[in-house]
């Protein structure tokens, strides 16, 4: 009898490198329309919080860059977010992110699931790399995060170690990202029209993150309340033979 034994696979040589400039990147398709509306909301409504500063980098479908083995590897995720990133020389634009040369290492990725499998929660560990291997053992993103439209079903993978362990959600259906502060759950409502299921933001004391449009209606709302008490008091003068007019 032979014992078969698995070989050890040492782990891979990851170094940081910018991004050949002849490099092409993939013009990769959208898998459905929901997507870059959920990744438009997600970042719509951290501006509208105030929380989006000149220093970060959160942005859709944009290439996170390393090499592995001598070889480059692009990702693009649906979502991302880093704290902090190097300014980019004027009259240039930024067309990739390369972790720790170009600043803060990414605080966390979000993908998206299609119908179809698209390797977002793959390990596989040769090329092509499966996105969650990236993620976890290349990248060693601390958050990542995948929704699946189709079943709503909306998971956290947190990396402890060297290994991303699934977090339970709270009472409410949420994910507590202490990177930024934020709870991340999903919404059920309409936003330009599309009645979907969305990932929105709640902040540490539970109160959700609202799109530009909905502090906009917020405060119509409550000029309007407003302008009632203003009206209801100028009757209740009237009635009792007081001219508000009078009133200083």
């Amino acid at each position: 009898m032979v014992l078969q034994i698995n070989p050890v696979q040492s782990p891979p040589l990851v170094t940081w490198e910018s991004l050949p400039k002849d490099y092409v990147l993939a013009d990769e398709p959208v898998e459905n329309i929901q997507q870059p509306l959920l990744a438009a909301a997600l970042t719509e409504a951290l501006g509208s919080y105030g929380f989006i500063q000149p220093e970060m980098l959160i942005a859709s479908n944009f290439a996170l860059v390393a090499r592995v083995d001598n070889r480059v590897v692009v990702k693009a995720p649906d979502w991302l977010y880093v704290p902090q990133v190097q300014t980019v020389i004027p009259g240039t634009l930024r067309r990739s992110y390369t972790p720790y040369l170009e600043g803060d290492p990414v605080a966390v990725v979000m993908e998206f699931l299609s119908d179809e499998d698209n390797g977002e929660l793959s390990l596989r560990s040769t090329p092509p790399y499966g996105k969650l291997y990236v993620y976890e053992q290349i990248f060693k993103v601390p958050n990542y995060v995948t929704f699946d439209p189709y079943t709503l079903r909306l998971e956290l993978r947190r990396l402890e170690g060297n290994q991303y362990h699934l977090k339970t959600a709270d009472a409410h259906g949420r994910f507590w990202i202490p990177e930024m502060n934020l709870f991340l759950g999903t919404w059920q409502g309409k936003r330009l029209g599309q009645t979907i299921t969305w990932l929105r933001w709640w902040d540490r004391e539970g109160n959700l993150l609202f799109w530009s449009s909905e502090q906009a209606e917020t405060e119509r709302e409550r000029a309007e309340r407003e302008q009632q008490r203003a009206e209801a008091l100028a009757q209740k003068l009237e009635e009792l033979g007081i001219d508000p007019n009078t009133l200083g």
